[in-house]
């Protein structure tokens, strides 16, 4: 069975009727007690596509359903996400959020907080690419030796664009940030020859006719070394802090949240609308930008935790993280 392959009918039945039991207690309480049992649970979110099932949950009322105060606080970056947890302005984050930011935030405070999904990527299931503009006679990232290439914002990013580039022997290159929303433009300018940049900006650049991907899933082939292997890029988490203190509400949330994941694998196409509001993606764009795959905690095999140590070793070797990660501590248990 593949590490992409979704949760078992059977596990889905479990979860489902855990989920109608929770709601039922909880409609059935006097409104004080749902008010007094339900703390707001306060999370970050990057406008990207990876935070889908965050967005149709928050939609669709599964928090709602479940008794749940749930406030999507929205960040420009990830690294800011991060920051807010480790300030305390944030009780947790949503797909999307950078894995690499995340353990930084570890780093600074151990036991932080807890991964119960990611949104791992590769060829198949794309988010990240190297893209041109549409006239380029650029058609390998190799290519890129010696030329100006854009970032997305903060460490993860540049670390992974700058080493993708060594490993595809891209000598010279010069690695500069650049919001993801501004790449597309860049492009078209000529101010940059080539971007490692995020979904949606590859399919709106191809969709209006100024840019095109030379080579997707670029951070399973050249960092992980398998361009089918899960990249965890992304991750959804609560802070330690807030599942300490409310260990039910905590269940009910990474519930009602699996449950915005199962919409997704399941029924793509009516999840896609709830991207509008949430990212810069609608209209006809809401219908073609690629959708991640999701990983519940309880999903993870050996091999997908190793996958994700592979990704944070490399933050570690490149002194980006002062010490070791260990990914498997991080992992919520329940």
């Amino acid at each position: 069975m593949s590490t992409f392959d979704k949760s078992s009918a059977s596990r889905r039945q479990l979860l489902q009727a855990g989920i109608g039991a929770a709601g039922l207690a909880v409609l059935a309480a006097p409104a004080i007690v749902r008010a007094q049992a339900a703390p707001k649970l306060r999370i970050g979110y990057w406008p990207v596509a990876a935070g889908l099932p965050f967005f149709a949950a928050v939609d669709r009322g599964y928090f709602k359903e479940a008794g749940l105060d749930v406030e999507p606080l929205k960040f420009a970056a990830a690294q800011q996400i991060m920051e807010g947890m480790l300030a305390g302005r944030c009780d947790g984050s949503a797909n999307g959020t950078g894995s690499a930011n995340l353990a930084i935030g570890e780093i600074a405070q151990p036991g932080l907080f807890k991964i119960f999904c990611t949104n791992p990527s590769n060829a198949k299931f794309v988010l990240d690419e190297f893209i041109v503009a549409k006239d380029s006679p650029v058609k390998t990232v190799a290519e890129l030796a010696g030329k100006k290439v854009a970032s997305g914002p903060g460490i993860q990013n540049v670390t992974l664009c700058k080493t993708m580039l060594e490993r595809a022997g891209a000598k010279g290159a010069v690695v500069s940030e650049l919001p993801i929303g501004q790449h597309v433009a860049a492009l078209a300018a000529g101010q940059v020859d080539a971007c490692y940049t995020l979904e949606p900006t590859g399919t709106v650049g191809r969709m209006n006719g100024t840019t095109r991907v030379i080579e997707a899933g670029v951070v399973a082939r050249y960092i992980l070394g398998d361009p089918m292997a899960p990249w965890h890029g992304g991750a959804a988490s609560l802070t330690s802090e807030f599942i300490k203190k409310n260990p039910e509400v905590a269940k009910k949330y990474i519930a009602a949240y699996a449950r915005g994941v199962e919409l997704v694998r399941t029924k793509p196409d009516d999840a896609r609308q709830h991207m509008k509001g949430y990212t810069a993606i609608e209209g006809k764009l809401t219908a073609e930008v690629p959708l991640a795959s999701y990983m519940l905690y309880n999903e993870f095999k050996p091999s997908d935790v190793a996958y994700f140590q592979k990704f944070y070793d490399l933050f570690t070797e490149k002194g980006i993280f002062e010490k070791k990660v260990p990914v498997d501590a991080l992992l919520y248990k329940a």
